[in-house]
């Protein structure tokens, strides 16, 4: 084959392979669509150009982006710390045998949304179990976009989970009663996860090959991107803390139009993927669909002073938190280290009191004894320090203070 038409046919087929993404996402707009905006100011907006390509396949958005913004302007001033009186929503995906009961309207001052995926005759369900929460996020507002209240707070069904907030008690009440609305109102969006660890400051590298069995989904992304935000490039990275809580505001969802939500959706129902993985997707472009960022990771100081008012007082202050507490995980890590040893001795038929390698002079269970007294020592200092930085929480000149210490 000439040259000329090897070049033609390396250069129409990848054109080609772009056309029933395309299609799809202009059969699935309006003539009213409207490109998204990410300010809180610019809700549902009439475009002049509402029936061009570019409104109608335009980025997701288009001003410059920070990795390390946390979205606040302080010149713009602050609006206020309280919870305020705002109509809020709880929107939880569930199966049919999960446990819910912890899950009280009244207790958490929410109205509720508790969808059953594995079951179609329940009053609440999506058109399909599939993408984990994410088919369930995305037929709330699409059912209920002309109704929706001022905050939408999307969390999973158990109470008690790792990816929940530690300072917190892993307990979703906790957050869920402490989540400062006026933050989720001035950012727009508000993951509820604070702490970087897993997702942040990167986490998805779509140009990079090889599988890596923590980011299975790294593969795929570069494709799904391509379906999902067919004129926005690919980015060099994604990042934002695990694992798909977040709250959102109304004005946040109603700057992007219903019919690109169908359209996700639509994508979910559609793709190959499988649940697993394309639930997996979806929780890292959460933050890239509701803020623009590729990047999404706020100071975790500012994240838990203003988010749920628990205050160390800057970040110098919880950096030495999280420093005395990485010293008690290292002596746990080593006390069961030696206690394995222990068992290990005495199933051999040996004794504990003595061994070669400890310094000598003290004995395995005196050591033993030492690492339990630090691991209760600095217990005691981490549940002070924390009791202090919730009580330090509650006055409003310590959350702006402490906002203003992360910019």
């Amino acid at each position: 084959m000439p040259l000329s038409k090897r070049i033609s046919i390396y250069i129409i087929i990848p054109v080609l392979l772009t056309i029933p993404s395309v299609l799809y996402f202009l059969l699935a707009q309006n003539p009213e669509y409207v490109r998204p905006t990410t300010g809180d100011t610019h809700a549902r907006q009439n475009a002049s150009a509402a029936n061009t390509l570019h409104s109608l396949l335009g980025p997701v958005s288009t001003r410059s982006r920070d990795p390390n913004a946390t979205q606040f302007d302080v010149e713009a001033g602050i609006r206020g710390f309280s919870k305020g009186t705002y109509t809020r929503v709880l929107v939880v995906p569930h199966t049919s045998k999960d446990s819910i009961t912890w899950i009280d309207d009244r207790l958490l001052d929410v109205s509720l949304a508790l969808y059953v995926v594995d079951d179609l005759t329940a009053p609440l369900h999506p058109p399909k179990n599939k993408g984990h929460e994410v088919m369930v996020y995305l037929t709330y507002i699409i059912d209920h976009y002309e109704q929706l209240p001022e905050i939408i707070i999307f969390m999973h069904a158990h109470r008690h989970a790792w990816h929940n907030s530690d300072l917190l008690g892993f307990d979703a009440i906790e957050m869920i009663q402490r989540l400062n609305s006026e933050r989720v109102i001035r950012h727009g969006y508000m993951n509820l996860r604070c702490a970087w660890d897993p997702g942040c400051p990167e986490w998805l590298h779509p140009y990079e090959t090889g599988e890596l069995l923590s980011k299975q989904e790294q593969g795929l992304l570069a494709r799904s991107w391509s379906e999902l935000f067919p004129l926005d490039p690919l980015p060099t990275v994604l990042g934002q803390a695990c694992c798909a809580q977040f709250a959102v505001s109304r004005e946040r969802v109603l700057s992007i139009s219903r019919q690109r939500f169908v359209f996700y959706r639509d994508w979910l129902l559609r793709t190959p993927l499988t649940d697993y993985f394309s639930g997996r997707i979806w929780e890292f472009v959460w933050q890239y669909v509701f803020t623009g960022y590729e990047t999404y990771c706020p100071a975790e100081h500012a994240c838990y002073c203003d988010g749920f008012g628990v205050c160390f007082g800057g970040k110098v202050q919880y950096g030495e938190f999280l420093a005395l507490r990485q010293s008690k995980n290292n002596y746990t890590k080593e006390l069961e280290q030696l206690r394995k040893q222990q068992q290990t001795a005495l199933e051999a038929g040996e004794s504990v009191e003595s061994d070669g390698n400890v310094i000598p002079g003290v004995s395995r269970l005196g050591e033993e004894a030492v690492l339990k007294g630090r691991i209760e020592m600095l217990e005691k200092e981490l549940s002070s320090r924390r009791l202090d930085a919730l009580e330090r929480g509650k006055d409003v000149r310590n959350r702006e203070a402490e906002v203003a210490d992360s910019q």
